[in-house]
């Protein structure tokens, strides 16, 4: 039960099996359907959320109500609005399920029980705060020098599952280009093909 995520914890993190057990008692399960949210902008964001099955998105909308995919998060894959969670203040980001989802939910206040219970946890978010970071550097980087159907490939390389998974609107957004844009990349790679 829940392999997922003690796959990860086991993959980044040196913990016993005791402490797995133990971990899994700060967690709780939840569902929930397509289109709803697990966070909305404004409120505080009360929990990091770890996806089981399903697809979630990360986004905010601008002054003229353009909606902004800043990440996807699929199986095995954290989510949250981290300056929220964090600091306590209102949420930036919206997250709404693509799918329907299972997850599980790491409330703030059972976090911090679980890193003074389970020391070795703190390595683990360490690490994933890292990549985090890397992966938006590498990715705001791309975002300003290259090219659209660039940007496309490497979503198509790393997240292939993202790509097929998330609405074209989606995708497009996540990756700064407008949905007639990315048609009409995905047109062109698909006659290269042929």
């Amino acid at each position: 039960m829940h392999e997922l995520l003690l796959n990860s914890v086991r993959s980044k993190i040196a913990i016993s099996d005791e402490e797995l057990k133990k971990l899994l008692t700060f967690f709780f399960p939840r569902k929930i359907r397509k289109r709803q949210y697990v966070l909305n902008a404004g409120d505080v964001c009360q929990h990091l959320t770890f996806v089981e099955s399903g697809l979630l998105r990360s986004f905010y909308a601008d002054d003229k109500a353009n909606e902004h995919v800043v990440q996807f998060a699929s199986e095995g894959w954290w989510i949250t609005d981290m300056g929220s969670f964090f600091s306590g203040e209102p949420a930036m980001y919206n997250i709404e399920a693509l799918e329907d989802t299972e997850m599980l939910v790491l409330p703030r206040t059972s976090h911090d029980m679980m890193m003074d219970a389970i020391p070795a946890m703190e390595r683990y978010f360490r690490l994933l705060l890292q990549n985090s970071l890397v992966a938006s550097q590498k990715r705001l980087i791309r975002s300003m020098k290259d090219p659209a159907e660039s940007r496309y490939l490497t979503l198509i390389n790393d997240y292939h599952d993202i790509a097929n998974r998330a609405p074209l609107h989606d995708v497009a957004s996540y990756l700064g280009i407008t949905p007639e844009t990315l048609s009409r990349i995905r047109r062109q790679l698909s006659q290269r093909k042929s």
